[in-house]
């Protein structure tokens, strides 16, 4: 991690430790306040916490918007707690200090069995959590305890403005905070990730604000009862987040079989497809495609060869970028008619067809697909260390002509960073 990315995630903990210390020192100071509310809360937190699930390639190139909260019940109850006002129709007596303590305690509890099993302690979803609670209790605790809220009735039209308001700052510094650690995490450009996770806001985002909103009003009416009541939809939602993810990376992995065709059959290098989708995402996101256009463009560079199943003869080491211009057309062709035949979008299709076409002419995802591969075929023709240098070079003097310049570019930086141009 470069240090500049460190002191960001160094400055998230620090805030995060630094509320955290505070709340449970003042908690512990003062005394636990309706602490049946606190455990029942504590609790809920706990349990999504521990029902968190864990996508085949979390924190990696493949974290797709609606994915990014992986314990919406947790999170959930941590929202509610900190916007409750009132339980069983008496006013609630926790504050601030104690809304983060609870957040803070619920979530090192359902660390334990993590660490148990070898899996390490998942830190930034934790300094998240504390931070995001801990800023909505600021904003709503307060308020509560000097009388304001109390005075505005729940169906009058400014407390439901209120809450939007208030929900819309909280989403939005859970999101800020994600998009700096997973830039601080991957080195990849700041700007796409904030954006990938406001898009994420309106789907398991909205699920889980709607959710905290509705068990705080609930609590205030019907005590207690309703934190198993109105948490059991967002529970069944996140097991459904959970096939559609299994599915997902079901046809996900059937799509790489699919590609693995190329290399049973001798047509191309051992683990050449792989190799090409995995540094066309990173290329891609190197150039800010969102989520949606980076899985076009990883299922395009794993099925950019399958053409090559026509030809009567391979090609030696299935370098398609030596082939004459003809051929590599007809290679393309053909490969967009079998894809087309798979049920992958369009888009993938069409990528793959554009291979052979001047890059001016080509969508961005083909243009990255095109110089990838055109690297990887280049890259293997020598074992020496000075491999990759000389194909990254070639790339360049050919940008007049056949690669666009800030796809090699970013083909550059993206193999710096990984310390693969050696």
């Amino acid at each position: 991690m470069r240090p500049r990315a460190s002191a960001v995630v160094a400055g998230v903990y620090a805030a995060a430790a630094a509320l955290a210390c505070w709340g449970l020192g003042r908690t512990l100071w003062d005394g636990v306040a309706d602490r049946g509310t606190a455990l029942a809360f504590g609790v809920l937190i706990t349990v999504g916490e521990l029902v968190r699930w864990e996508p085949a390639r979390a924190g990696g190139p493949g974290r797709a918007a609606g994915e990014r909260e992986h314990a919406p019940l947790g999170a959930a109850g941590a929202l509610a707690y900190a916007l409750l006002g009132e339980v069983g129709g008496r006013p609630a007596t926790h504050d601030v200090p104690q809304v983060v303590a609870v957040v803070l305690a619920a979530g090192l509890v359902a660390l334990v069995p993590r660490i148990a099993l070898g899996r390490g302690p998942a830190l930034d979803p934790l300094a998240r959590r504390v931070l995001t609670a801990g800023f909505a209790a600021v904003c709503c605790q307060p308020l509560h305890a000097a009388g304001p809220l109390a005075a505005w009735p729940a169906g009058g039209p400014a407390y439901p403005f209120f809450m939007i308001g208030l929900l819309a700052l909280t989403a939005l510094c859970d999101a800020v905070l994600a998009a700096a650690l997973h830039r601080a995490r991957t080195g990849w450009p700041y700007g796409p990730l904030l954006r990938d996770e406001l898009r994420a806001l309106p789907g398991i985002g909205s699920a889980v604000c709607a959710t905290g909103v509705v068990i705080s009003l609930a609590t205030a009416v019907a005590g207690l009862w309703a934190l198993p009541v109105f948490c059991l939809p967002l529970l069944l939602t996140q097991f459904a987040f959970r096939r559609f993810a299994a599915v997902r990376d079901t046809y996900r992995q059937t799509i790489a079989s699919l590609a693995r065709a190329t290399e049973i059959a001798g047509y191309t290098a051992h683990g050449h497809a792989r190799r090409v989708a995995a540094l066309s995402r990173a290329v891609g996101r190197e150039l800010g495609l969102n989520e949606p256009d980076l899985d076009v463009l990883e299922y395009a560079a794993l099925m950019h060869d399958i053409g090559q199943l026509s030809l009567l003869d391979p090609v030696p080491a299935g370098a398609t970028a030596s082939l004459p211009p003809a051929d590599q057309r007809r290679i393309a062709l053909l490969g967009g008619a079998v894809v087309r035949q798979t049920g992958v979008p369009a888009e993938v299709a069409v990528v793959v067809e554009r291979q052979a076409d001047p890059f001016r002419d080509q969508p961005l995802t083909a243009r990255i697909v095109r110089a990838v591969n055109a690297y990887d075929d280049l890259a293997g023709e020598s074992a020496a260390p000075g491999g990759p240098l000389r194909a990254l070079e070639r790339l360049r003097l050919s940008t007049a002509q056949d690669y666009e310049p800030g796809v090699v570019e970013a083909l550059a930086r993206v193999l710096a960073r990984n310390g693969r141009t050696a």
